[in-house]
């Protein structure tokens, strides 16, 4: 491990979130921060919001929370459900307040400290403002920030929490969001068979299929799902053709340059196995159709990646062999602790 000099902690989850202290002078207890030794630089500022104990409990409450939304029932929680690596699973595109439906499928939430843009649009580049996006928007969350406000001052346990993790601070939606930031923050998924066969720990061993679809995937896929988090947090026009009724931009929405039309964020893949539907906007149902799209289904509109560029073909040329051993090491990448651990759960 690399440990930070900062407080915080996405390994060592081990603090005792479940005990209490019922004494209003309760000190809260920072968390050490530790960067997996196969991971890039963490990206977020953590001076700026530590995170502690309270505020990580804090945190939590608050993305479960169906009352932050107008109808009283869609929390953060609801299209981002941990044993699926908090995604919307069974939806193609997420629905919100009364049924409404968005046009986009909920991403998962991991690893997200080590991230520089968020939303499959790039809408957010910092994540201590993020969830404001969904929480306001009149199909997702369709949130009111005064009523929001009213509701947090007047519960007593909320109270409590505002006062522990932000003493002498005020309950506002600053402290609100600094506290979600510091629950996502701490949502790390590193725990994998292929997280154990790169730091060469036990549980690591990795068949010689899974080996050779490693190398299929470092040889044809790594240049956009990059590194250990299988993301170059860039945006890419991946061939996907487009739906003349939806006609969803990307990342052009927020750019307005039209070199960006119908560029999303690359994902990434780690516990990708759970997390299906795919695409942005849930099209593909398996991993098997992801691939079949590489192999044979690209299209060109406009500002396709070169990377899907051949001379002869669009797209990767991939054998049904090929695509079943890249498989075979995409399962490598589910983290069971992080889909169970409890700490992230609903208390």
């Amino acid at each position: 491990m690399r440990k930070l000099s900062l407080l915080g902690s996405v390994l060592l989850l081990a603090f005792t979130l479940g005990c209490s202290n019922d004494s209003d002078a309760y000190q809260d207890i920072p968390l050490e921060v530790q960067v997996p030794e196969n991971f890039p630089p963490m990206v977020y500022n953590l001076s700026a919001n530590p995170p502690t104990q309270k505020g990580f409990e804090l945190g939590r409450k608050l993305f479960y929370e169906g009352r932050l939304a107008s109808d009283g029932v869609v929390s953060c929680g609801f299209c981002h459900v941990q044993s699926f690596a908090f995604t919307h699973h069974g939806h193609t595109i997420s629905h919100g307040v009364n049924n409404a439906a968005g046009k986009r499928n909920a991403p998962p939430i991991q690893n997200l400290a080590y991230q520089s843009r968020f939303m499959w649009d790039g809408a957010s580049d910092l994540l201590d403002t993020q969830p404001v996006i969904p929480l306001l928007s009149e199909v997702e969350m369709n949130g009111y920030l005064p009523n929001i406000m009213q509701m947090l001052k007047s519960d007593p346990a909320y109270v409590k929490l505002f006062g522990q993790a932000f003493p002498g601070k005020p309950i506002d939606a600053e402290h609100m969001l600094k506290a979600l930031a510091q629950f996502m923050v701490m949502v790390t998924s590193s725990n994998s068979k292929f997280d154990h066969y790169r730091r060469h720990e036990v549980g690591g061993d990795m068949t010689a299929q899974e080996l050779s679809g490693y190398a299929l995937f470092q040889a044809k896929c790594a240049t956009c799902h990059a590194t250990d988090l299988f993301t170059d947090d860039s945006f890419r026009n991946n061939g996907l053709t487009i739906n003349p009724a939806v006609n969803d931009v990307g990342y052009y929405r927020l750019t307005q340059n039209e070199a960006d039309k119908y560029k999303f964020k690359v994902p990434s893949l780690r516990n990708v196995e759970k997390s299906g539907p795919y695409m942005h906007d849930g099209r593909f149902l398996t991993l098997e159709a992801v691939l079949n799209h590489y192999s044979s289904g690209v299209v060109n509109t406009g500002t396709l990646d070169y990377q899907l560029i051949n001379e002869t073909i669009l797209g990767i040329p991939l054998t049904s062999q090929e695509k079943a051993d890249i498989i075979a090491f995409l399962k490598t990448l589910t983290d069971h602790t992080y889909l169970t651990n409890p700490k992230f759960a609903e208390q």
